[in-house]
């Protein structure tokens, strides 16, 4: 099988594999709202495990996209099946870097990912890919093809610091984006301490995830008044900085 035929073999095999699509609902929220909701989130549900002892921990992301924007161009036009790649850590440990495509179909979400250590993330960063097809993870594969195909390749930092809190009935994560930053550049992704440009205007993201339903417990916890769902992308915010 020639090297083509083994990629199109690897991203035909992530299509089928069995994920578990869920429902998303975002909102914007101001400080007030922020305030009450996170004083009632507290008190009925547990943190993620990847906060600190105040229950945040800070999420770093670099999103990739061709060089004719076919990622923002998607998701502004709301397109009924889209996708986005991107690399993700949390706080500093550049010990857990995660390759994700995160990906929506009739309004549902899904998302694949795959492990990288730092070396092959830096390589990544500095366009040496071939990596991508030593290793056995089809996700892996995927992004090499597109990286060759579409030249799909880094293009915007997304900082911010995030209060996530687990419900397991109906698998409900509710989470609480704040303080959105866009990095200056691409190439300081896996430094830690990069330089980076504040552009929350003082709003923070409220995100409900769930799978089949949403357990009556959560809707009321999460109501806010005068407030409704929106399409907000972060990534689409900080793009309009790079």
């Amino acid at each position: 099988m020639t090297q083509t035929g083994k990629t199109a073999t690897a991203v035909t095999m992530i299509e089928k594999k069995a994920v578990q699509l869920r429902h998303e609902l975002k909102h914007t929220i101001n400080r007030q709202d922020d305030l009450e909701l996170t004083g009632r989130l507290r008190k009925l549900f547990r943190h993620d495990r990847h906060a600190d002892s105040h229950g945040i921990y800070r999420v770093s992301s670099l999103y990739f996209d061709t060089p004719w924007d076919k990622a923002l161009r998607e998701k502004i036009d709301g397109v009924n099946r889209r996708e986005k790649f991107r690399l993700r850590y949390y706080n500093e440990d550049l010990s857990f870097i995660r390759l994700e495509k995160k990906f929506k179909i009739n309004g549902m979400c899904g998302k694949y990912t795959a492990r990288l250590t730092l070396p092959q993330a830096r390589q990544l960063l500095e366009g040496k890919i071939d990596f991508l097809l030593s290793g056995s993870h089809p996700l892996l594969t995927e992004l090499y093809s597109k990286m060759k195909g579409q030249l799909l390749a880094p293009r915007t930092v997304v900082i911010y610091d995030r209060e996530a809190f687990l419900y397991p009935p109906g698998n409900v994560r509710v989470t609480i984006d704040r303080n959105l930053r866009a990095g200056l550049r691409e190439n300081d992704f896996l430094n830690p301490g990069q330089r980076h440009m504040d552009i929350s205007e003082g709003l923070a993201v409220l995100e409900v995830i769930c799978a089949q339903f949403l357990p009556d417990l959560v809707r009321m916890a999460v109501q806010v008044p005068c407030r409704q769902a929106s399409a907000f992308s972060k990534y689409a915010a900080c793009r309009k900085f790079n």
